[in-house]
């Protein structure tokens, strides 16, 4: 194989991403051979892979994971998303720096630092870069029970992940944090990657208008893959990302005074109109909208909580953080 440059990407991502300088294909293809014969030049004569081909992708999450989040083996079946690592690790830096903010600008890390993952999936990728990176611990929750199934063989096949991460099925799909948080548990963050489609066809189109970007779109419907692979409960839901993410909101209200930080993904700016009514209503004691930058795509989340800024410091002293931002 020629010599691989990284592929840059276009707008930068945090600071602490270590994705920010592309992929470098060559060091990945080393760490996982089974890469190789989907990394080649494309039109521009930069190293890549197809990104419309679900086997390539998940062969350079699994290159990733492998590499840079110190897990010796990681696999999901196919029919199960496989999101692109680079975002999700900005999410989990993002949150990091929310949790500094009320801990004189410094990351408190350990396994004492309890975050939930509403929506683990199969892939487990936020326990997995939250526990690399800060040496958090989570409990992930699915509706999907094959999901949990999945992700407790991937916890149990990696030490980083043994006793750091708890996995729970969510029986009640109409429950979000019912049944999942126990009395007396105390998480530091929750965070969530909804179901942002109001349907299976808003799904399908998302999919197609990717493919047709990829150059890769179908004659037939039928014919269309799913790049990223994903479940029903992982695309859509009745309503959309703003209905599950305000169901979120008006459920946290339950739960306040066992969540420092309540959070999730916010992919369409037009939902956040919903969920500032929905905040206004539960009567936060405060609300962030932080916005994230990745590639040509602007992304953030919403961050709402219950506490007032002393007792958020206050809370933070409870834990030793070492991280300092």
């Amino acid at each position: 194989m020629q010599k691989q440059q990284a592929v840059i990407q276009s707008s930068p991502l945090h600071s602490r991403n270590k994705h920010r300088a592309g992929y470098h294909f060559a060091t990945l293809t080393k760490t996982l051979p089974a890469l190789s014969p989907f990394v080649k030049q494309n039109r521009y004569g930069n190293w890549s892979i197809d990104f419309a081909d679900p086997v390539a992708v998940k062969m350079l999450n699994k290159a990733l994971l492998l590499h840079y989040y110190q897990l010796t083996d990681w696999d999901i079946p196919n029919d199960f998303l496989c999101p692109p690592i680079p975002g999700r690790a900005d999410y989990i830096h993002y949150l990091a720096d929310l949790l500094a903010q009320d801990n004189q600008n410094t990351i408190p890390v350990g396994k004492q630092v309890k975050v939930l993952d509403i929506g683990v999936g199969a892939n487990v990728i936020y326990p997995i870069i939250g526990r690399a990176e800060y040496g958090w611990s989570f409990v992930g929750s699915d509706i999907n029970p094959v999901a949990i199934k999945v992700a407790s063989l991937i916890t149990q096949a990696n030490k980083i992940l043994n006793g750091a991460l708890q996995c729970r099925l969510q029986q009640d799909s109409s429950a979000i944090f019912r049944h999942i948080i126990k009395p007396k548990e105390f998480y530091m963050l929750t965070l969530c990657n909804p179901p942002f489609h109001a349907s299976a066809q808003e799904a399908l189109a998302s999919t197609q208008k990717k493919l047709k970007n990829l150059g890769k779109l179908n004659n037939s419907a039928q014919k269309t893959v799913l790049n990223f692979g994903g479940q029903q409960a992982e695309l859509w839901c009745k309503g959309g990302e703003s209905t599950f993410i305000a169901n979120m909101i008006a459920e946290s209200a339950d739960y306040k005074e066992q969540c420092l930080w309540f959070t999730s993904l916010v992919s369409k700016q037009e939902s956040l109109a919903v969920l500032d009514k929905k905040l206004k209503q539960v009567a936060v004691i405060e609300k962030k909208i932080i916005p994230m930058a990745q590639g040509n795509k602007i992304s953030r989340f919403v961050a709402w909580t219950f506490f007032n800024a002393n007792e958020r410091k206050q809370i933070c002293k409870n834990y030793s953080g070492v991280y300092t931002v």
